[in-house]
């Protein structure tokens, strides 16, 4: 079985945090069109040249189904994460696959691309929506400038979906600050938000130059332990 359109990068086989309260394998896809600087998968981020073969490291999806198939007793579903997993237009076929087997389906995304998020969620149990920062200020997050508006749009999308999901924001203290962060959760309770996990940025895996500007600060550098009561800590992005 092949997926023409899906680049694999790796699977995580369990996992119990990509999906809060489930046991899961995660899909890593290949690709993100954002440049974070806590991004703990930098690896994942070089997206290949359209109509190019996958490199040659890449996982064939015949070997995802096989080892997933035996083990569909054992977990509770699949997570496509990454990288930027709606980069790639194989997903929604291998979505079909995984739910073929009787798994559910989760989905972690930055919301690059609403529209295609937009089709895709008929078809997934659960979403984790990275919500980097105010809309103005993404382009220090991601280093591209139509970022915000992107993703903001995709969280309406996914807020009016019905579709159960968590939005994600990881703290980095170099590019956060304590009023940014509160103005951001006024912000998304004003757009209906209700589940909001802050994460920690954690440097494991991270560009070295990006750790040394973190230099040890954590996000109760940024936040007191009561600002933001209505949201969730998470200690590991």
């Amino acid at each position: 079985m092949t997926r023409p359109g899906l680049v694999v990068a790796g699977v995580n086989r369990l996992s119990v945090t990509d999906w809060p309260g489930r046991r899961v394998a995660t899909v890593l896809t290949q690709g993100c069109p954002w440049h974070c600087g806590y991004c703990h998968h930098p690896g994942l981020c070089a997206v290949a040249a359209h109509g190019s073969p996958p490199p040659g490291d890449a996982v064939p999806w015949s070997e995802v189904v096989a080892f997933l198939a035996p083990r569909r007793r054992l977990l509770d579903g699949v997570v496509f994460s990454g990288g930027e997993p709606t980069l790639h237009p194989g997903l929604l076929g291998a979505i079909d696959d995984v739910r073929g087997l009787g798994l559910d389906v989760g989905l972690h995304t930055a919301g690059p691309w609403p529209a295609r998020l937009a089709r895709l969620l008929p078809f997934v149990d659960w979403v984790g929506l990275d919500i980097k920062h105010l809309p103005s200020r993404y382009p220090v997050v991601t280093g591209t400038i139509p970022s915000g508006r992107r993703a903001f749009e995709a969280l309406t999308v996914l807020l009016r979906s019905g579709v159960d999901h968590e939005v994600r924001t990881t703290v980095d203290p170099s590019v956060h600050s304590r009023t940014e962060l509160l103005a951001l959760g006024t912000h998304l309770r004003r757009l209906g938000v209700r589940e909001w996990v802050l994460q920690e940025a954690m440097p494991d895996g991270a560009s070295t130059a990006w750790a040394r500007t973190l230099a040890g600060r954590r996000l109760t550098d940024v936040l007191d332990d009561t600002d933001l009561a209505w949201a969730r800590r998470r200690s590991a992005a």
